[in-house]
C-alpha cells in the first residue's frame, strides 16, 4: 500500500474575511481545510470527545460513589460526559434547576468539575478527578 502524504502549503490572504474553525466528527484524526474562493477559509478539526460517540453506555454510577455523594449529586457528576448547562442537566435528570445548581456548586468547590461561560450560558464539565471518580 502506498503511503499517503497529505501535507502541503497553501497561502491565502484573508483581507479581513476571517477563518472559520469548525469541529467535526468525521475528520478524526485529520485536519481538513478549504481555502479556495469563493468559499470562506475553513479549518475542520477533530471534535473533542469524539471517541465517546461510538462507545456503548457506561455501566452507571458505582455504589461507592452513590454512598459518597448521594444519588442525585452522583448522577449529575456521572451525567457530565460532555459539557452541559444547568438547564440541560435538570431536564436530563428530572431535577429542579435550584437543586442542580446546588449540586454543581458543591461539585465545583470539591474540584470535581469546572465551569466556563459560553455566550449567555455557563457550561459545566468534569475535571480529570471527576472523571476518575465516575470511572468513565
Amino acid at each position: 500500500m502506498a503511503s499517503r502524504d497529505s501535507s502541503f502549503t497553501h497561502v491565502r490572504v484573508l483581507d479581513g474575511d476571517g477563518l472559520v474553525l469548525m469541529p467535526g466528527v468525521f475528520v478524526w484524526p485529520e485536519v481538513v481545510s478549504g481555502f479556495d474562493p469563493p468559499w470562506q477559509a475553513t479549518l475542520v478539526y477533530p471534535a473533542r470527545g469524539i471517541g465517546g460517540l461510538w462507545a456503548g453506555p457506561h455501566a452507571g454510577t458505582s455504589d461507592a460513589l452513590l454512598r459518597l455523594l448521594g444519588a442525585n449529586r452522583a448522577a449529575v457528576l456521572a451525567g457530565l460526559d460532555a459539557p452541559a448547562t444547568t438547564t440541560a442537566l435538570a431536564h436530563r435528570h428530572g431535577l429542579a434547576l435550584s437543586s442542580v445548581s446546588a449540586h454543581l456548586s458543591v461539585l465545583r468547590d470539591a474540584g470535581l468539575l469546572v465551569s466556563r461561560r459560553y455566550g449567555h450560558q455557563v457550561l459545566y464539565e468534569r475535571t480529570p478527578l471527576g472523571t476518575a471518580l465516575t470511572g468513565a
